[in-house]
């Protein structure tokens, strides 16, 4: 794993998770130039979401089936054709088609983490996993302003030509640059499919980490969702350009989440943890006081959602890093079941804030972080014996045995996966 190999996996990941988030601050420009109306145009970023949680479940397990570069290099291309395709998409229709296109094959990121988990060694991983991280992360951040941006300037096709183009390059570089990797998998298809729920049920470390990322998601989605009825009503009066120039300040993460990394490396997985849950709580007693409106409240609300975006994206370093060790030869699988995890705990999430807010107002939705939050502690600070096992209680990214580092641990073997070729 080369600098310049992780600067091009890192943008690769920025290009994936953004491509998900950049039609959201185009559809008003496809209302007006497709003469369609704002809730058939919202159905574009629908699709591409539906998709890409499609993709994660039927293209993400295929990562311990194949090689890595075939599959990233097609991904990739089918990514940048379905864009193009979208640009010069002449009716709504079309378009939708093509955004479903887009958002199943999306999924580079999710193969990727795998991928570069087992390109590094043990001592390494929590800093290339948080470097990945930081650019799914500004992808996400930074889509919207370049979709918005450009879109203003030469129409709502241009955002899906350049990023079709975008990817279209990777897609050409990543061909001659990403390793020769050998399958960990000679699974078929629908065992590949099966095996995310079998791990749940026989990995206890799998199901801890699923269980803090789709508390803590559940969290951060209920804030988001809510934040733009609190800023845009009585309270604040603001527009909603104000959401997004909050959502900004989660730049900062950008920058944290490769030292979280290396703190994992250095401290563990579970010490990680343990400081991003508390963090979750403290954020939820700040978040509480942008409830009282003016200059302090909004000054509270930045604060409390930059507290949040850092122990959420710190958390899940920590969680992918305690994931990607349980089982080496499952990574892609096992990374199918903590991501379908996280985002069903964050669809709960956005459903429960809504309906919380209209009852009990944004302090009852910071009540719910909180809440959430202390389910997940609880489960931290309780002794598992399943755990302890198969791990060590430190839950680091350092190898199957859970050491910190790979000088001075005791070489242990990693569960078998599967033998000659026949499902766990």
């Amino acid at each position: 794993m080369s600098r310049r190999l992780l600067l091009l996996l890192t943008l690769t990941c920025a290009v994936g998770v953004g491509t998900v988030y950049f039609p959201q601050a185009i559809s008003p420009l496809v209302v007006a130039s497709l003469h369609a109306s704002p809730g058939s145009a919202a159905l574009v970023v629908t699709a591409i979401q539906i998709g890409y949680t499609a993709g994660i479940f039927l293209l993400v397990p295929l990562g311990d089936r194949l090689p890595h570069r075939p599959f990233l290099v097609t991904l990739l291309a089918l990514t940048g054709l379905g864009l193009l395709a979208a640009g010069c998409a002449p009716a709504l229709a079309p378009l939708l088609a093509a955004a479903a296109v887009v958002g199943v094959t999306t999924v580079a990121a999710q193969v990727i983490g795998p991928l570069a988990a087992g390109l590094v060694a043990a001592e390494r991983r929590g800093a290339v996993l948080g470097t990945l991280l930081s650019g799914s992360t500004g992808g996400m951040l930074l889509a919207r302003t370049f979709g918005g941006t450009l879109g203003e300037w030469l129409g709502w096709r241009a955002p899906y030509l350049v990023a079709g183009a975008v990817a279209l390059s990777l897609a050409a570089v990543l061909a001659r640059t990403l390793p020769v990797t050998t399958p960990t998998s000679r699974q078929p298809y629908p065992a590949l499919l099966a095996a995310p729920l079998r791990l749940l049920r026989t990995e206890p470390e799998l199901r801890r980490s699923c269980l803090y990322q789709a508390t803590v998601f559940g969290g951060f989605s209920a804030v988001w969702t809510c934040l733009a009825l609190l800023l845009t009503g009585p309270s604040y009066g603001l527009g909603a350009h104000a959401v997004g120039m909050l959502a900004l300040v989660g730049a900062v993460t950008m920058l944290c989440t490769p030292y979280a990394g290396r703190l994992v490396d250095r401290k563990g997985a579970d010490r990680v943890n343990l400081v991003c849950l508390i963090g979750v709580l403290v954020s939820a007693a700040v978040l509480a006081a942008g409830a009282r409106g003016g200059a302090a409240g909004l000054a509270a609300l930045a604060g409390g959602t930059l507290l949040l975006d850092v122990a959420m994206q710190s958390g899940m370093v920590a969680n992918q890093a305690r994931v990607y060790s349980v089982r080496p030869g499952a990574r892609s699988r096992l990374n199918t079941a903590y991501m379908t995890c996280a985002y069903l705990g964050g669809s709960a999430g956005s459903w429960l804030g809504v309906r919380i807010y209209g009852r009990a107002g944004w302090e009852g939705v910071c009540a719910l972080v909180a809440l959430l939050a202390v389910i997940a502690l609880a489960r931290h600070l309780r002794p598992s014996a399943d755990a302890g096992r198969t791990h060590d209680r430190r839950g680091t990214a350092g190898g199957a045995t859970g050491c910190p580092s790979a000088s001075g641990c005791p070489p242990t073997a990693a569960p078998p996966v599967e033998a000659a070729g026949r499902p766990m």
